[in-house]
This record gives C-alpha cells, sequence and structure tokens, in this order.
C-alpha cells in the first residue's frame, strides 16, 4: 500500500494476473494493510453502489467517534475516487486527493476514520465496493458540498455532475466547520493511537 499526501489515506496498487480466462488480483491483504497502517481493519458492513456516468456522491463522513474507515475499489466501469481532509486542525486540512479506480488496475483506496470520502462515476453501471469499519449510523453522517469552491476538487470538467438532493445541498467546508460537524485532528489521532494499542 503506498501512503498518500494525506495522513491516514492509502492507496493499493495491486499486481494483476491476466490470462485467456481473464484476470485475477488481491485487492485485500490483512498482512499488507497491518503494515501501512499500524493496526487492522474492522469489518462491520460491506456495500455495493452502481451509478450511471456523472453521479457524484459525496463529500461524505461520520463523526469521530465512532466514526467509519472504508476501503473502496470499483469492480465494473470508473470512477475519480476522492479523499478529503477534514479533520479540523490537521496540518492537511482541506486537501484533498484524487485516485481513478477502475476495472482495468484494479487499484483500491483506504480512507481512516475523519476522512470525507466521494466519487464520481466516468462510466455507466460504474459498480463501486467498500467494506466498512463501522455500520451505517445516519445519526453520525454527514456531508460537504463536494462543488464547494474552497475545497476546489478537480472533478472532469467534461462530466456534468449528477448529485442527489441530499448531496447537493450539503453544507460548504466553512459552513461544516462553523457549525461543528467537522472532526478534530486531535480527536481523530487518538482514535487512531487507540487501534494501534497491543
Amino acid at each position: 500500500m503506498r501512503s498518500l499526501g494525506i495522513e491516514g489515506a492509502w492507496a493499493l496498487e495491486p499486481k494483476v494476473f491476466p490470462d485467456e480466462r481473464g484476470s485475477f488480483h488481491e485487492w485485500y491483504r490483512s498482512t499488507e494493510f497491518r503494515e501501512a497502517t499500524g493496526y487492522d481493519l474492522a469489518l462491520a458492513q460491506a456495500n455495493c453502489s452502481v451509478s450511471r456516468r456523472g453521479v457524484l456522491r459525496g463529500v461524505h463522513f461520520s463523526d469521530v467517534p465512532p466514526g467509519q474507515a472504508k476501503y473502496v475499489t470499483c469492480l465494473r466501469g470508473a470512477v475519480l475516487d476522492v479523499a478529503v481532509d477534514l479533520r479540523v486542525g490537521s496540518p492537511t486540512f482541506g486537501r484533498w486527493e484524487a485516485l481513478r479506480l477502475d476495472d482495468d488496475g484494479h487499484h483500491a483506496l483506504f480512507l481512516a476514520e475523519g476522512l470525507g470520502h466521494a466519487f464520481m462515476a466516468l462510466t455507466d453501471d460504474a459498480t463501486v465496493v467498500y467494506l466498512c469499519s463501522t455500520g451505517y449510523a445516519p445519526e453520525h453522517e454527514h456531508g460537504v458540498d463536494p462543488l464547494d469552491p474552497e475545497l476546489g476538487i478537480a472533478w472532469p470538467e467534461h462530466i456534468a455532475p449528477v448529485l442527489s438532493q441530499k448531496d447537493a445541498q450539503a453544507p460548504s467546508l466553512a459552513q461544516a466547520e462553523r457549525a461543528g460537524l467537522l472532526p478534530t485532528y486531535e480527536t481523530c489521532t487518538a482514535h487512531y493511537d487507540r487501534l494501534r494499542a497491543p
């Protein structure tokens, strides 16, 4: 796993073994995950999302605690997957990292608790699966406007974004911070330390 420019975000770029039958790759290995992050991935829920081209989902995040880490890959088609540092006080607060996930390279993205997650479908029937460290808890779920100019996420200019009503009405980063919705870097790093404790 390769660490991205935001603490808590890692990319997996697996070796793919193609042959006349198709292909094989390992999209998750616990030993490699632990080596990179220092802890094991707790699995509480697995999700599958199918989107038509242009659908933009996110930026979603959860309260910490309990937080919700995500391990994401794309099984069919392609998406632009984005991790956003929403942790107030973080050295990279407000920064984002984008990674193309598709059914060719079979890359995966891990986002630790406290990071925001969003993706745009680059193809029709883009099928994204993600493993979650905690189950869905609507009372702890929040969003930030993925088109917020302050965030400045470089979504593909040639694709018109299609947002849910909820995502379209999400607050800007500044509004979410003023409302006290964002997790703090201090709380998140303490949470990571607890996960790494023997």
